[in-house]
C-alpha cells in the first residue's frame, strides 16, 4: 500500500489511505502470528488489467523514436516535439502518461504550446531536444501542463474524471514531452507513450494549476532545518480541488496556508514527514473556494546535513535547479474555473504577484 504523508489533523482528503489503529493493530497481529496466508475461497478476484492501463484512452501518442540513455552521467531536461497539431479546441477529461523504462525516468511531463508561443522554437517534431532552465516558458511565451508522471503517482491524479472539468488545447497547439532522464549504471532505451480521454463537448468547467515557486533560497552547508518560503496573490477566483509539494532530496517537510482578504487564514496541507520517494497529490474532500485577493504562502525546511541519508554532498550550499541533487521548492494547488468566461479558452491562466 502506497504511504500517506499528511497531517491527519488537518484537512480531510478523498484519496486519503491512511490506516487507522485498528488496521494497523490487525496488521501487528498477522504478521506477529507468521502472516499466515487466508482462506483462497475468499480471495477477491483479480482486478481486470486493459493492456496496463488505468483508463481507456481515445488516442494514444508515442515518442517516434526510442531515447538511448547512456549508463552515466548528468543528462540536462529531454524536449520532444510530436508530430502533430490540433486542428480545434480539444477538451481533455482524463489522461495517462505510461513511461517506457521506469528504472532511469524521474519525472516525465505532457506540455500544451498554445498557438503563438515561441517557447521550444528549435525543437523538432520527434527529434530530442535538451533544454535548461533559461528555456522555460515565460508569460510572453507561454506554455500549459496537461500530464505528468513521477515514482508514487496515482492514477487520475492530474484530472478530476467524472467532474465535468477537463484540460484544454487550444486550437493549433503542439504537444511536448518534457522527460528527465537520470542513469541507471547500464545503457538502456526508453519509448514513452500517453493516452488521452477526450469530452463530447466542452466541460462545465476548466481545470488549471496554479503553481508557487520559490527560487531565491540558499541552503548553508551542514544546515539541519533551513527553512524556505513562497508565496502568490490571487487576482482571480478559483476553486481548490488538490495540493501536490515537491522538495528535492533534503526536503524535511512543507505547509501550505491560506489567507483570506477578510483576515481569515487556515492550513490547506501540511507534511511534516515529506519524502522525495513519494510525489503524492492530496485532494480535498471538499473543494476550497478561494477569492480574488487570496494570499497563498508555502513554508518548508531542508536538512542539508550528514545525517541524512539521501544528502548527495552536505558540505555544499544548495540552491534551485533541475537536478535531484539540486533543490526546489514548489506547491502545485490544482483547480477549476468556469469555462463559459472566455478568457481562460486560450490557456490564459488567473494571474498572480509573488509576495
Amino acid at each position: 500500500m502506497p504511504p500517506w504523508f499528511a497531517d491527519p489533523r488537518i484537512g480531510h482528503f478523498a484519496n486519503d489511505r491512511s490506516l487507522s489503529e485498528a488496521e494497523v493493530e490487525t496488521l501487528v497481529h498477522w504478521v506477529d502470528g507468521g502472516a499466515p496466508e487466508g482462506d483462497p475461497r475468499t480471495k477477491p478476484a483479480p482486478i481486470p488489467w486493459d493492456d496496463g492501463w488505468n483508463i481507456k484512452p481515445d488516442v494514444v501518442y508515442e515518442m517516434p523514436q526510442p531515447f538511448v540513455i547512456p549508463k552515466q552521467g548528468i543528462l540536462q531536461y529531454v524536449y520532444i516535439l510530436l508530430p502533430m497539431k490540433f486542428a480545434e479546441d480539444t477538451w481533455v477529461l482524463d489522461g495517462e502518461l505510461r513511461p517506457g523504462n521506469r528504472s532511469v525516468i524521474h519525472h516525465a511531463s505532457v506540455i500544451v504550446r498554445p498557438p503563438g508561443s515561441n517557447w521550444m522554437r528549435a525543437a523538432k517534431p520527434g527529434v530530442p531536444y535538451f533544454a535548461g532552465i533559461e528555456e522555460q516558458p515565460t508569460p510572453a511565451n507561454p506554455s500549459s501542463f496537461l500530464l505528468g508522471y513521477a515514482p508514487g503517482f496515482s492514477p487520475h491524479q492530474d484530472f478530476l474524471p467524472g467532474q465535468d472539468a477537463g484540460r484544454l488545447i487550444p486550437a493549433g497547439s503542439d504537444l511536448l514531452l518534457e522527460i528527465h532522464y537520470t542513469p541507471n549504471g547500464t545503457e538502456t532505451t526508453d519509448q514513452t507513450k500517453f493516452g488521452l480521454v477526450l469530452a463530447k463537448k466542452r466541460p462545465a468547467k476548466q481545470l488549471l494549476n496554479l503553481v508557487i515557486d520559490g527560487r531565491g533560497f540558499a541552503i548553508p552547508p551542514y544546515a539541519t532545518n533551513h527553512e524556505g518560503s513562497a508565496g502568490v496573490l490571487l487576482n482571480e477566483p478559483m476553486t481548490v480541488v488538490f495540493a501536490q509539494p515537491h522538495l528535492h532530496l533534503r526536503g524535511i517537510d512543507m505547509k501550505i496556508d491560506i489567507f483570506y482578504p477578510d483576515g481569515r487564514s487556515e492550513t490547506l496541507l501540511s507534511v511534516p514527514r515529506y519524502t522525495f520517494m513519494w510525489q503524492l497529490s492530496y485532494v480535498l474532500a471538499k473543494p476550497l473556494q478561494l477569492p480574488k485577493g487570496t494570499r497563498v504562502m508555502v513554508t518548508a525546511h531542508w536538512d542539508n546535513s550528514a545525517n541524512n541519508k539521501l544528502n548527495p554532498d552536505p558540505s555544499k550550499t544548495v540552491r534551485w535547479g533541475q537536478q535531484s541533487t539540486d533543490e526546489m521548492l514548489v506547491a502545485l494547488l490544482g483547480g477549476v474555473v468556469d469555462t463559459t468566461t472566455d478568457r481562460y479558452r486560450t490557456l490564459t491562466k488567473p494571474a498572480f504577484k509573488g509576495n
